[in-house]
């Protein structure tokens, strides 16, 4: 039984203070006037009467009702019910104290009467018990008996209430009188534990909405703070009771004041969180609270301020949760779309509706909760119980260890609370309790059945009612009110005094009656709490705890059992597996099961094979636990690190713990707990087990064998025993319970010591900076951890940061355990004498641990080391031998992410461990990865020594860093850590980057030997010492270079060539009887005499001189040179009539050599004696450089007009760098225009010429003639030009735009206008490349009038750098223009590689966002230089393809000057387009014309300084851009160019080395092959090697290659046309670099019989393919690739010799022709419609092939903007009849230029036969073209209708076509000769010839 109230006070207004800005109240009276002893008088009661402060009124206010709640120090709540109601106050006073100025003006209005004012006056109830509506009515009826003046005695009534009693509970119901003829009934609820909330719950969501209220419900969870706002009193209470009533069953401890009084509002500015409730006048005082969730009840609003974050409830809770409410909140939402609702929803009672929303919170809770009990850990049953949580594992087992919201429940105070209350195994329980035990299953079973969910909710929210209300209300209330408007009576008497005595005597025979009455004896239903289903059986819905599957399992305990059956072979090919499988929980528990089995006695004495192999499992399965060990791995472990052992020897032992330190989750004292409870629990769970039982208790995990009775099963009986209990039984208990845990407590301060000090205490291991407080980094600093985690909970909190330096390993961990063992003991109630002895004990285990650790560590360093894996050999070419054997190193990961799992994901390749080796070719690296799950792959990479550009250390604690940090998403193994030394970075130019880290075994000395090794290999000190000359010799000798030679200058292979058709009579050198370096002795000799004394004494061997000129700056010497070959002898150099043999020799080879070739091929002029020459050719190959006299680094033979002498070229020569005079390169077999090339001018020179006249001439006259000499060349040049007297339109520059419009060259692709004005673009890169000179083009891109005005165009440009031509004056003139051009030189070329190496292959990973791919690309600026060197070349090839010659003349002729060249002839021949022509462009134009391939590559000593400058690579990159564009016109393909770009620097091959014909010839290297060429294995020249590679395989060939005749190809060279080139990015790692082409084949066979071995898995053909791992173009062949490899295979299977794919190649090329003609007869439309699908500007296509199960599928895309023509939709009806007739859409001669075509008869000339051909008619061309049939694309002929005299009708000669008439034939007379026709009838040649008529007539 209860007081209904514990005081009853008057409070009235102060009226002494009413002259002060604040009122305030007062205590009139209050009754029983001294404090009851079981509860003082709370303090403070007049402020929350008025809770906004007490204020006058001017007008009677009605009386007003709320209850405010105060909390006292022992934290019980005091409900305190106001009645307010307002009295006047005395007149007379009023008028005295408005004097003071406060009411002055209404005394003035109020003539009429004294104004009146009224000051508050409240009754107040302070009671502990929450009945609002009783006392609501107890005041309202002493009020109504003052205010009617009813007869009853306020005193009599006063006293009745303060002595009345009722029952806390037990759903009893009373009725109680107060002695005025008043009646009413007070319901107590049946379970107090259950809140009260009538429907204040429901009213809350009324006022805030469900996202709202569930937003302040996790907000109040979580320990926010909150503040409610609302103008009504009442409300704020109501709001703030609902809020804690939906918490239940956890109870809110902060805090807690549902109304705030003004004066009190600085609380508001607590640190700690609250639920406050305050009037809405004080808004604006909130606005400034930036930490407090603020709801306005009033306005229905929740404002959370930015800094908050609240957790909100996990998924899929939170959804449901909400489900449930709108259910219930809103019923009509679920029939709102019905075509017919029912007519009536019952809408529940408002206090119906509360319960069954309070009911979806409790289901909330028992869902977040369930299984709770399992995870509560009993550690004293008496004298009270004393339960901890295990939180980790109860979030582990959960699967919610990430959830915020959970987590942050976990560890408030409300749930602390919970435990101390519901832990207990023995109490009352509730409906909580059982929902949470039984209903578990029922809910999770009905998720998801909105029917089900509802119906759950209602019987809950039934209990909750009848809870409230167990009885249906008969009695009615009788309570007298007051008559309506009485407050407003004008003359009403105020409130009496009471008097005291009477109500005392009251109060005094009440209390004395309660003492004599018997005590009444409330029956507690005390009870064992029932647990409920372990989670286990919870969560299995979840699949997390069943994602192992039952083989992973298996193979786990196959492998443990191999280890202790000591099959350690067996047991290592499981342990890939096993370390996979480890990454399941699953498999991780059932390691640990396993072990256990193998434990006797707690010990278990291994092998250190088998102690290395437990130890390695232990780690993996330990490292991916964290340091809560919310799965307990770490704690199922435990006692088995302390079992497991090996003897070092005699007495010493060493067990497993001193392996498995380097764990973070060692050092988290939480952890520590957590497990020291567990086995306190089970030993006093022990405790109390019958004897019989005892032998099971060393078994138990966690939970506690299910069949036997569970700890709080025991712990429950033993409650209820207890009090049966004698004394001194009880302290018998006691003291076994405090002894039990003392033990443990010594037990774990040496369970602690064990894991933490490590095994070599004399390291301070433990100070290390790495992972400072980081839970995630896997680091051995556990003290730093430790410290910094237990802070938190440790109550001396003296950190140990202080003396960290001083202090050593010990005093750490003795602190560590000092703070675990404080804590727990004082938890776990140890006595303080205990708690002593142990603080001294501790220092002493500790320090007899380190002395055991001593012993073993000593010896296990006598311990032979780990097995670690062996080390793989690469495999190495023919010839290439290691230099240095492996050495064992880690393959760090760089800032590439795919291969460290990055980016895409995937399984991180890198770190590996492996070894690097040095061969004399390449650094190879060759490991496996260090991540267990890709353990099996291979890591291969490698680079060829020669491309090495920079080699840097890295200081080992930043990368040991970066490395760490990296790897926080993948843990790396410890041992990684600790095994590096020293790192090395080596970058190479073929866009590799090895990182490698040096293990422990390997000396700093070998390490510095490999590093001493590698870049005497690097650099070597002659071009002899490269690979491609040692190869084949043993290593030794290539390691000393020969004294004699002085020549410094770099190497590079070229080989020489096996060619057709040769000219002039060639002598092979096997017909010479000496050896190839004999004649080139002899040649040198030759040569030497030739060239007279002089010149020889003056020049050695001159590079040196060539290394000063590349630096820009000519000295004096130069000229002196010049003057020097001044002197030499004329005759000398012209050549003699009578060539000596060795020279006729010579020449025989020049004229083999590419360029002479090429100069044929061109009909550039033939080498025959001066006397013959043919008068007409304009031009002569000259051997004026036969014996390199007069320019070094050009070829021997030289294309020079016929006009000139060659003595004059001696003197021209002079005026150019490196004496690279202009000579002529390629002529255009249309327009004849000639392209030259050479080096940059002189001070001096032609720019002489151009400067303006009145300028003083140079120097003395032989400048002039040098000058005039110089102009009459470039005269001769022009002279050459057919065009060149033609003064016609066209060659003005106007014409020079216009002529474009009807060229036939394509441009790159096609733009969103269609065809876009090409005549615009090129004005533009004109005007953009030549400044102002060339063309000025106005802003729209016209020409300006100045240009057209210009009548004559030039007929030689020359292309100049603009440094070089300052002021220089275009002369009318002349016939030819400077344009002067800004190009970078070749050191920016060189800063741009760099930059661009380190964005394609970045050292290490950057966060930095300005070091993003995308922006250092763009800051390397390669790709505007790309745009540079294109936008050039197409500007040439413009000017070319108009008529006009070229002069490109930039810097030494030797580097810009030859991209230049070379790619205006690769786009404007498609000669150069084909593997041949592109071979024989390479050797002509980089090889003959002197590139200097080894100064540019550094490749020997004395290129070291000047670095590597990739200009042959960024000529490669353009042909590699002009490629994408035009895909149909190359016949090879990509692979072909970075071929060649990883070996023009591997030196594999001799083709690029040395830097120029006479250098090559000077080693023996041009001729030598001829004789000895048979040994197939060492390929001296790429070229042979290319060669006999397309023999064999496809893999240089274009499939797509279907090239145009004539075609001149236009690139876009915008950088947004550009792309990165693949080449720069893509690696292999399965592998290595896929260009030696030996090393990467024959593998894939082998890896699938590894595949193989694991018989009992099904077979898939399914692969898996990584980009950075495997060879994409291997693994997923193209279709043709593979349907040719299968024909190769099947042909070999069925014996046969199997035929060269290029054979088959033709021949299905050549059918599918035959088809698709047959095709087109059949159906003419079908062509037209595949003749006109191809869009004419290009034929770019994408064709994607790939490699799918059913067969081939290819899928065809055209590269263009419109999409109606690019399908190439071949409109026929079969389908295709064979891969290859897919293509005859692309193979057809182009439809841009057909007016008319057919086919028509025609008779060979002389005494051919008659053959029917395919004619087209071009108007555009202005020609008539034959081919072979209607499919051809290669023109077979062409007749130009300009030369056309007449067409007349025809006679049949002999073998003409038998059926056809006479009239169908027709002749057709051109200058050169008649053709005859034949069409197939009349009508046909009647077209024909009218057609031709039209054309002839046009023009």
């Amino acid at each position: 039984m209860a007081r209904l109230a514990d005081y009853f006070v008057l409070v009235g207004y102060e009226l002494d203070k009413r002259g002060s800005r604040d009122g305030q109240g007062q205590i009139l009276q209050r009754f029983p006037e001294k404090d009851w002893e079981d509860n003082p008088f709370p303090q403070g009661i007049e402020l929350f009467c008025q809770p906004s402060g007490w204020q006058l009124f001017t007008e009677r206010n009605p009386p007003s009702f709320f209850v405010a709640v105060l909390t006292d120090i022992s934290s019980e709540r005091h409900y305190c019910a106001c009645f307010t109601f307002w009295e006047a106050v005395e007149s007379a006073q009023s008028q005295r104290h408005s004097r003071n100025g406060e009411e002055e003006e209404e005394e003035s209005s109020s003539l009429i009467q004294p104004a009146q004012l009224f000051a508050p006056k409240s009754l107040v109830l302070v009671s502990r018990l929450d009945h609002t509506e009783v006392f609501r009515n107890s005041l309202g009826l002493i009020y109504t008996i003052y205010v009617d003046g009813l007869s009853a005695s306020l005193e009599n009534v006063i006293g009745n209430l303060l002595t009345c009693t009722i029952p806390i509970t037990g759903g009893a119901q009373r009725t109680i009188s107060l002695g005025a003829g008043d009646r009413q009934v007070i319901q107590t609820p049946i379970n107090d534990s259950l809140p009260v909330s009538s429907c204040s719950v429901a009213v809350l969501f009324r006022q805030l909405g469900i996202t709202n209220v569930l937003c302040l419900f996790c907000a109040a969870l979580t320990e926010h703070k909150i503040l409610f706002l609302s103008s009504s009193y009442q409300r704020l209470t109501d709001a703030c009771r609902a809020l804690l009533a939906l918490m239940f069953p956890l109870k809110y401890s902060f805090t807690y004041v549902p109304i705030l009084p003004a004066q009190l509002l600085e609380v508001l500015s607590t640190p700690t969180p609250f639920i406050i409730g305050v009037s809405s006048i004080f808004h604006s005082e909130t606005q400034e609270l930036l930490d407090v969730v603020i709801a306005d009840l009033d306005g229905g609003t929740v404002t959370i301020p930015e800094c908050i974050h609240i957790s909100l409830l996990p998924e899929p809770l939170l959804h449901q949760t909400r489900e449930a409410l709108s259910m219930i909140l809103d019923p009509e939402l679920e029939i709102a779309d019905l075509a017919f609702p029912p007519s009536t929803v019952s809408a529940p009672s408002l206090k119906m509706q509360d319960k069954e929303i309070r009911a979806v919170f409790l289901r909330l809770f028992a869902q977040l909760l369930q299984g709770y009990r399992w995870c509560l850990h009993i550690i004293r049953i008496h004298p009270e119980p004393v339960i901890r949580f295990h939180k980790a594992a109860f979030l582990g087992q959960r699967g919610l260890v990430e959830d915020d919201f959970l987590t942050k429940v976990l560890e408030g105070m409300a749930f602390a609370g919970f435990v101390t209350e519901r832990g207990a195994p023995y109490r009352a329980i509730d409906l909580f309790d059982e929902l949470v035990a039984h209903e578990v299953k029922r809910m999770r079973a009905e998720e998801g059945n909105k029917q089900k969910i509802l119906r759950h909710i209602k019987e809950l929210a039934e209990q909750l009612y009848k809870n409230e209300n167990p009885y249906p209300a008969v009695t009615m209330h009788k309570v007298q009110k007051p008559t309506e408007g009485c407050y407003l009576r004008l003359h009403q008497r105020p409130f009496p005094r009471l008097d005291e005595g009477t109500v005392q005597w009251i109060i005094d025979q009440a209390t004395a009656k309660l003492q004599t009455a018997p005590p009444a004896v409330k029956a507690e239903k005390k009870c064992m709490v029932p647990s409920g289903p372990p989670i286990a059986a919870i969560m299995e819905r979840n699949g997390s705890a069943l994602a192992n599957s039952a083989r992973r399992l298996e193979v786990v305990r196959n492998c443990i059992s191999y280890v202790f059956e000591n099959k350690m072979l067996e047991a290592k090919k499981l342990l890939p597996a096993v370390l996979r499988a480890m990454k399941g929980r699953a498999a991780r528990h059932c390691l640990t099961q396993e072990l256990n089995l193998h434990v006797q006695q707690n010990r278990a004495v291994l092998d250190h094979q088998q102690f290395d192999f437990i130890v390695r499992v232990m780690n993996c399965c330990l490292q991916d636990c964290t340091a809560m060990d919310e799965h307990g791995i770490a704690a199922a472990l435990l006692p088995l690190v302390t079992a497991f052992c090996r003897k070092l020897s005699p007495g010493i032992t060493q067990f497993a713990y001193s392996c498995v330190q380097e764990h973070v989750v060692w050092t988290n004292i939480q952890f520590w707990e957590a497990m020291f409870y567990c086995d306190v629990q089970n030993h006093i769970r022990a405790l109390y087990l019958e004897s019989n039982e005892e032998n099971h208790v060393d078994e138990e995990g966690k939970e506690g064998p299910q069949e036997e009775k569970s700890a709080l099963e025991i712990a429950s009986e033993q409650r209820r025993l207890w009090p049966t209990m004698s004394r001194e039984k009880q302290q018998e208990l006691i003291q076994k319970e405090e002894s039990t845990v003392f033990s443990q407590a010594i037990h774990y301060a040496n369970r602690m010591s064990y894991l933490l000090l490590p095994l070599d205490t004399s390291k301070n291991r433990l100070l290390r900076s790495s992972g400072l407080g980081d839970v995630e980094s896997v680091s051995n600093s556990f003290v730093t951890n430790s410290i910094a985690g237990s802070m938190a909970e440790s109550y001396d909190t003296e950190s140990g940061f202080e003396d960290a330096e001083s202090s050593d390993v010990a005093n750490y961990v003795v602190r560590f355990i000092n703070r675990f063992v404080d804590k727990v003991c004082t938890e776990s109630g140890v006595t303080n004498e205990h708690l002593k002895g142990l603080h001294i004990m501790i220092p002493d285990i500790v320090q007899m641990h380190i002395e055991t650790l001593d012993a073993v560590h000593r010896e296990s360093k006598r311990l032979p080391p780990i097995q670690k894996p062996k080390l793989l050999r690469p495999s190495l070419l023919v010839g290439e031998e290691c230099v240095m054997e492996g050495l064992r190193v880690y393959l760090m990961p760089d800032g590439r992410e795919e291969a460290a799992g990055g980016n895409i994901g995937g399984p991180p390749l890198l770190p590996a461990e492996g070894a690097i080796f040095l061969t004399t070719y390449r650094i190879v690296f060759k490991g496996t990865p260090t991540d267990p799950l890709v353990g099996e792959q291979v890591v291969v990479r490698s680079f060829p020594i020669a491309s090495l550009t920079k080699e840097k250390k890295i200081n080992v604690q930043a990368q040991a860093d970066q490395f760490i940090q990296k790897e926080k998403k993948i843990n790396v193994p410890a041992q990684v850590d600790q095994f590096i030394q020293e790192v090395l970075q080596l970058r190479s130019c073929t866009f590799q980057l090895l990182r490698i880290a040096f293990d422990e075994e390997v000396a700093s000395e070998s390490a510095e030997v490999f590093r001493k090794h590698l870049h005497k290999l690097r650099y070597p000190q002659h071009v002899r010492g490269t690979f491609a000359f040692t190869v084949g010799q043993s290593p030794k000798q290539a390691m000393q270079p020969k004294a004699k030679e002085k020549n410094p200058s770099l190497s590079s292979q070229q080989v020489t060539d096996m060619f057709q058709g040769l000219a002039v009579g060639v002598i092979s050198l096997g017909h010479l009887g000496h050896s190839s370096t004999t004649l080139s002795k002899n040649l040198m000799k030759n040569a030497k005499k030739t060239i007279g004394r002089p010149y020889v004494t003056r020049k050695k061997y001159t590079p040196p001189t060539w290394e000063q000129r590349s630096s820009q700056h000519f000295q004096e010497d130069d000229e002196d040179e010049i003057s020097v070959s001044e002197e030499i002898d004329r005759s000398t150099l012209t050549p003699s009539t009578i060539i000596k043999p060795s020279d006729k020799m010579t020449m025989s080879h020049l004229v083999e050599r590419a360029c002479c070739r090429d100069y044929q091929r061109m009909g550039l002029g033939t080498l025959s004696n001066s006397l013959t020459r043919s008068k007409n050719e304009p031009f002569r190959i000259s051997t004026v450089n036969r014996m390199y006299a007069v320019c070094r680094s050009y070829p021997g033979l030289l294309i020079v007009p016929q006009s000139i002498q060659d003595n004059t070229i001696q003197r021209i020569s002079r005026c150019y760098r490196q004496n690279r005079f202009p000579v002529i390169c390629w002529r255009n077999s249309r327009t004849k225009a000639v392209l030259l090339r050479s080096g940059g001018l002189h001070g001096k020179g032609v720019v002489g010429l151009f400067k303006s006249q009145n300028a003083p001439t140079a120097g003395q006259s032989q400048t002039d003639s040098t000058s005039l000499e110089q102009e009459k060349y470039l005269q001769a040049v022009i002279n050459s030009m057919p065009h060149y007297a033609d003064a016609s339109g066209r060659n003005t520059l106007s014409g020079f735009t216009s002529a474009h419009m009807s060229s036939a060259g394509k441009w790159g692709s096609i733009r969103a206008s269609g065809r876009m004005s090409n005549y615009v673009l090129n004005m533009e890169i004109g005007s953009r490349l030549a400044g102002k000179d060339l063309l000025s083009a106005q802003h729209n891109g016209a020409p300006s009038e100045a240009s057209f005005l210009r009548q004559h165009r030039a007929s030689l440009y020359i292309i100049g750098d603009k440094s070089q031509l300052k002021g220089v004056k275009p002369d009318p003139l002349q016939h030819w223009e400077v344009v002067p051009i800004e190009v970078f030189d070749v050191r920016q070329v060189k800063a741009s590689f760099k930059k661009l190496m380190k964005a394609c292959v970045p050292g290490s990973p950057s966060t930095d966002p300005s070091l993003a791919y995308l922006r250092t690309l763009e800051e390397s600026e390669w790709l505007s230089q790309i745009h540079k060197i294109l936008q050039i070349s197409v500007l040439v090839v413009e000017l070319l393809d108009t008529g006009s010659s070229v002069l490109v003349s930039l810097e030494d002729g030797w580097d810009i000057t030859t991209q230049v060249v070379s790619l205006v002839q690769l786009l404007s021949d498609p000669y150069y387009r084909t593997m041949e022509g592109f071979r024989l462009l390479v050797e002509k134009e980089w090889l003959s014309f002197g590139h200097r391939f080894s100064h540019r590559g550094a490749q020997t000593l004395a290129g070291q300084s000047s670095g590597f400058a990739p200009v042959f690579l960024q000529f490669l990159d353009c042909v590699h851009q002009i490629h994408l564009q035009f895909p149909m016109e190359f016949e090879f393909t990509q692979y072909y160019l970075k071929f060649l770009s990883y070996h023009y620097v591997s030196n594999r091959f001799r083709t690029f080395l040395l830097d120029s014909d006479y250098e090559r010839i000077e080693l023996g290297l041009l001729y030598e092959e001829k004789g000895e060429r048979k040994s197939q294995q060492v390929y001296k020249s790429i070229w042979d090697y290319i060669d006999r590679l397309n023999k064999k395989t496809p893999v240089f060939f274009n499939y797509m290659y279907a090239p145009e005749d004539g075609e001149v190809l236009r690139p876009y060279s915008n950088i947004s046309n550009l792309k990165v080139w693949d080449y720069y990015t893509q690696e292999v790692l399965s592998e290595g670099p896929s260009y030696d082409w030996e090393l990467v084949q024959g593998q894939p066979e082998h890896v699938e019989e590894v595949d193989r071995q694991d018989s009992s898995a099904p077979q898939t053909k399914r692969k898996i393919i990584w980009p950075c791992y495997d060879n994409r173009s291997r693994v997923e062949p193209d279709a043709i690739s593979k349907l040719l490899e299968e024909l190769h295979n099947l042909e070999a299977e069925l014996g046969q010799v199997p035929e060269r794919w290029k054979d088959t190649w033709d021949k299905v090329k050549a059918s599918q022709r035959t088809e698709a003609r047959q095709e087109a007869s059949r159906m003419a439309s079908s062509s037209l419609l595949m003749s006109s699908s191809l869009l004419p500007h290009r034929r770019s296509l994408g064709v994607y092939l790939q490699e799918s199960s059913v067969g081939s599928t290819l899928n065809l895309s055209l590269d263009s903007d419109t999409s109606s023509t690019s399908t190439p939709s071949s409109g026929k009806q079969g389908g295709p009849k064979s891969t290859s007739n897919l293509y005859s859409q692309f193979q057809m001669s182009e439809s841009e230029n057909r007016s008319y075509e057919g086919t028509l008869y025609k008779k060979g000339a002389f005494m051919k036969p008659w053959k029917p051909r395919w004619f087209v008619l071009d108007k555009t061309k202005h020609q008539l073209r034959y081919y072979d049939n209607r499919m051809d694309t290669e023109c077979k002929g062409v007749i130009d209708l300009a030369e056309v005299e007449s067409i007349t009708p025809g006679t049949p000669t002999m073998g003409a076509p038998k059926t056809v008439e006479e009239k169908a034939f027709f002749d057709l007379k051109t200058t050169k000769r008649v053709y005859n026709f034949c069409a197939q009838d009349v009508q046909l040649a009647q077209q024909w010839i009218d057609r031709i008529q039209s054309c002839l007539s046009d023009a």
